[in-house]
């Protein structure tokens, strides 16, 4: 008798993109965002504003993404959603939606860290991966360096004391005057600039700690000692000076880690992993190492549902469910290293 098909759905809602995926057997058969305009105006995500978006966009795109993946309701094995960290107003309306649709069909209830769900991104196309895996982990909100041994054990050795990349980006996007969020456009208007036609300060620290404030405040006083106009005639060189040194202090560090704890192989994911220029330096970086390289594609990299998914479906398989009182973590909780 052939095996029970196992169908995972999951709701993502940490920030401002409201998210729904279905995977099937291992294989994710929808993945649908839905983004959020109102917050460009401000320049940066107005977290009351983008619970009440959730509340409009979450039932449509649960609908769109069965409808694509060809799936009942009640065809489903188990709700996965993102249990935090992020804007607990936004987090409420997933893991709401998540509870009451358990309660309906009857179905397991999942709940996953949205950070443990962009290193699970990695093996939705890169599996088996041998392991450990050392994967460098970027996002807007965060920056880190994760030990993975299995799915389900990862220990965080190392992340930033203040800022993380992706928000240093988008900060020194701000001051150059670019559009919210900023990063994506520094990565393309660096494409015409010279990296190394300008210098910023980085920090030195121990072990695989990151800081990126410095770097930023640099940015700032740099821009304040030049003529009227000067950033707008060199923006170019600028933006391709300022994510070199970015991207040049993320792989510095963990170049470090892979020396000193020889990883079988490296990975990288999260919001920035979407940068060209990361994405194709840590290829080399590989290589020059010979140690193989898993990057998700550009759809797994920033917030989506489908990495909640290939968690989800993980966690399945050890029948590691939650309870309905389950509750959301705006930050994620404090240890002794481990990795949730």
């Amino acid at each position: 008798m052939p095996a029970e098909s196992v169908n995972i759905l999951a709701i993502e809602s940490s920030c401002d993109d409201t998210a729904a995926a279905v995977l099937c057997d291992g294989k994710i058969r929808a993945n649908i965002i839905a983004g959020q305009e109102v917050h460009r105006m401000y320049g940066g995500v107005i977290p009351e504003l983008a619970g009440r978006a959730h509340q409009s966009n979450i039932l449509p795109v649960v609908q769109q993404a069965l409808a694509q993946a060809g799936l009942a309701a009640n065809e489903l094995s188990a709700i996965a959603f993102t249990r935090g960290p992020g804007l607990m107003g936004s987090l409420l309306v997933g893991a709401g939606f998540a509870k009451g649709l358990a309660i309906a069909l009857n179905k397991p209830l999942i709940g996953i860290d949205h950070l443990h769900a962009h290193v699970s991104a990695v093996f939705i196309e890169h599996d088996p991966i041998p392991k450990p895996m050392l994967c460098l982990l970027v996002s807007g909100g965060h920056t880190q360096l994760i030990w993975v041994d299995e799915h389900h054990n990862m220990e965080l050795i190392g992340s930033t004391l203040d800022d993380a990349a992706g928000e240093a980006l988008d900060k020194a996007a701000k001051m150059l005057g670019l559009p919210y969020p900023g990063g994506p456009f520094i990565d393309r208007l660096s494409r015409e600039g010279r990296p190394d036609a300008h210098t910023f300060s980085t920090a030195r620290l121990p072990d695989y700690q990151f800081s990126f404030s410095g770097m930023k405040t640099s940015l700032l006083y740099f821009l304040k000692a030049q003529v009227p106009g000067f950033a707008e005639q060199y923006l170019p060189d600028i933006c391709a000076s300022f994510q070199e040194q970015v991207v040049q202090y993320l792989l510095k560090v963990t170049r470090k880690a892979i020396v000193n704890l020889k990883p079988a192989s490296i990975a990288l994911s999260g919001g920035v992993s979407a940068n060209s220029r990361l994405r194709e330096t840590f290829v080399e970086m590989g290589a020059e190492f010979g140690l193989p390289t898993c990057i998700p594609s550009f759809e797994y990299c920033t917030d989506n549902a489908a990495m909640i998914a290939m968690a989800g479906y993980l966690a399945y398989q050890r029948k590691d469910f939650c309870g309905l009182d389950v509750m959301p973590y705006a930050r994620q909780p404090s240890g002794d290293g481990a990795f949730l």
